[in-house]
């Protein structure tokens, strides 16, 4: 029997996940080559804009392989739907079996991404963290910050995006949890914050190289395909940590693929994210440094958090 499971369900079950310390695991198990993780799969759309990855792939030796959909249409908002959707399907390991549908709606893509987010802060931001800065102020913006409030005490933010009307209600939903500040630019934003998220689907660089001081921490989740781009490469250049999640899938899209093709950064320069949480030499050692985390979202994240749902799922059941 095929479970099929609801996203209010798949709320309630997250509620009992460790998320981080999955993402952790996941990480440190494909950078130790302890995965099967394939190129990702990807559709492009133009009238409305948008996009669709197919990532999928296992951990050897465990229960289950993973299939992710996940799609991001950014026109959704217009109609009243959320600009994240999809699903994902998860299969016995040892028989090809279909086990489970989890119908999230792109909810446990986002949840990965910001608990990606905040497992990055936690061994790089600057040990003491002065004003968190939110490029962005859609979804992940918002989960972004709900999950840093596990990792840091600093609650004043800054935040800036480019409707105002957007982040007007973007600041009075979270007003509750933190002390908002709204950025006229980018720029103004980076003056105040050394632990910077950019969440958006910019294609054209939005905080530069000028703009950052010494010590700030950055974690990008918004570049995930080629076209898009969130910082100037040469900034990458300027950075004195970069870190990918995926070595591999960063020649092909996100900020190092950028910086990369613009010629500003050398491949190796950039140590991959599962090696810096086994290795405290590769991180951050001194609160003046620049670090940059470019998360373009690898399957082993979808394959951690579908089979922790699925697990708690069957418990629950027996």
């Amino acid at each position: 029997m095929t479970h099929i499971i609801q996203l209010n369900d798949i709320k309630a079950l997250l509620s009992s996940v460790d998320v981080i310390s999955d993402m952790a695991d996941g990480f440190i198990a494909y950078s130790k080559g302890e995965t099967v993780v394939p190129p990702v799969g990807e559709l492009h759309f133009d009238a409305p804009k948008g996009d669709v990855h197919l990532k999928y792939g296992y951990i050897k030796n465990d229960d289950f392989y993973v299939v992710k959909i996940a799609s991001g249409f950014h026109d959704n908002l217009k109609l009243g739907v959320s600009p994240s959707q999809g699903l994902m399907l998860v299969f016995s390991q040892k028989t090809g079996k279909p086990e489970a549908v989890l119908l999230d709606e792109g909810h446990l893509t986002d949840i990965r991404t910001a608990a990606a987010g905040a497992l990055v802060a936690r061994h790089f931001a600057p040990k003491k963290v002065k004003a968190i800065g939110i490029i962005g102020n859609g979804i992940q913006a918002k989960l972004q910050l709900e999950y840093l409030k596990q990792v840091t005490p600093c609650r004043t933010v800054w935040v800036w995006g480019r409707d105002a009307n957007h982040v007007s209600k973007f600041k009075n939903e979270i007003h509750h949890d933190f002390e908002v500040n709204i950025a006229t630019t980018p720029n103004e934003l980076a003056k105040h914050c050394n632990l910077i998220i950019t969440t958006t689907p910019s294609e054209k660089a939005l905080l530069k190289v000028g703009d950052v001081q010494p010590g700030t921490h950055i974690t990008a989740v918004g570049s995930d395909t080629a076209n898009k781009q969130e910082l100037e490469s040469e900034l990458l250049n300027k950075a004195d940590i970069v870190i990918a999640d995926s070595i591999p899938q960063s020649k092909h899209r996100g900020e190092i693929f950028r910086a990369v093709n613009d010629g500003c950064l050398s491949e190796n320069k950039v140590i991959e994210l599962g090696n810096t949480l086994e290795n405290i030499e590769l991180r951050r050692q001194s609160d003046n440094q620049i670090s940059i985390a470019d998360l373009t979202g690898v399957a082993v994240q979808d394959i951690k958090i579908a089979s922790a749902v699925y697990r708690n799922y069957k418990y629950k059941l027996s």
